[in-house]
């Protein structure tokens, strides 16, 4: 039997983390991507399950918030956190469509969803990841041991490599953490203007034909299920390339964390 002064949690902590540092450039470029697009206007949709929905909403609230020093507010939503519309989907539609329905109704082409799971084949994830997509937004994971259904759904990710879900949740937020110091460090040193800058132009010039759509591509997928929300003119959503996926590590899935699926 272990006891409280056994280590064990501890070891494999820093043996994931060893590996994990080789996604520190990763974890920089989605933060000076995510700073560039939301000072245009756009917005970051994050969703999980368990212990991943606690993470989802640290990363939304230190956004929106701030997570060191001061600066201006930015458009960031865990979709787990409003209850209300949360339970009234599960009741309607199913649990599978919690975060794909509100994915279509605050999702627009151009904007970021990031989906955390331990184990990486959550259905409700799953779902919002291809909703997503038909709406031409890019998705980010934050996810377990490679290979697993979300890594391979998403546009990016980052694998943890711990076979214990605890490490690896424990690890996706010193990711939360990097990302907003990321985040941060590109907005202050100017990143986003020159999309600000661009956000400013006439409707026109921009070819969108729409005031305040900054430059977000127009359009939805033909034959999207109802429910989602349109954004510009009908037909096939152009589905940004987003950012260039990085190199999939195969392993094992993880033991699941408790409420984590």
């Amino acid at each position: 039997m272990k006891t409280v002064t056994d280590t064990a949690h501890c070891d494999d902590l820093m043996k994931a983390l060893e590996t994990f540092r080789d996604q520190g450039s990763l974890i920089e470029r989605w933060g000076a991507e995510l700073a560039r697009r939301l000072s245009a206007g756009g917005r970051l949709l994050v969703a999980g399950n368990g212990g991943s929905a606690a993470q989802a909403q640290h990363l939304t609230a230190e956004l929106v918030g701030r997570y060191r020093d001061d600066r201006a507010p930015f458009s960031a939503l865990a979709l787990h956190a409003d209850t209300s519309s949360t339970t009234a989907i599960a009741n309607d539609y199913g649990v599978q469509e919690v975060f794909a329905r509100q994915t279509a109704a605050h999702g627009r082409p151009g904007d970021v969803l990031m989906l955390l799971s331990t184990s990486g084949a959550s259905a409700n994830l799953l779902a919002a990841a291809d909703r997503a997509h038909r709406l031409g937004m890019t998705v980010w994971a934050l996810t377990g041991r490679a290979p697993n259904p979300l890594h391979l759904a998403a546009d990016d990710s980052l694998c943890v490599d711990a076979p214990v879900a605890a490490t690896v949740q424990e690890l996706h937020l010193v990711a939360v953490h990097m990302l907003c110091e990321s985040f941060d460090q590109a907005v202050g040193r100017g990143e986003p203007a020159a999309a600000e800058r661009a956000a400013d132009r006439p409707a026109d010039a921009r070819g969108d034909g729409r005031p305040g759509a900054k430059g977000r591509v127009g359009g939805r997928t033909e034959g999207q299920a109802d429910g989602a929300r349109p954004d510009g003119p009908g037909g096939a959503a152009a589905r940004p390339a987003g950012l260039p996926v990085g190199p999939r590590t195969v392993g094992t899935r993880p033991r699941r964390a408790e409420g984590d699926a």
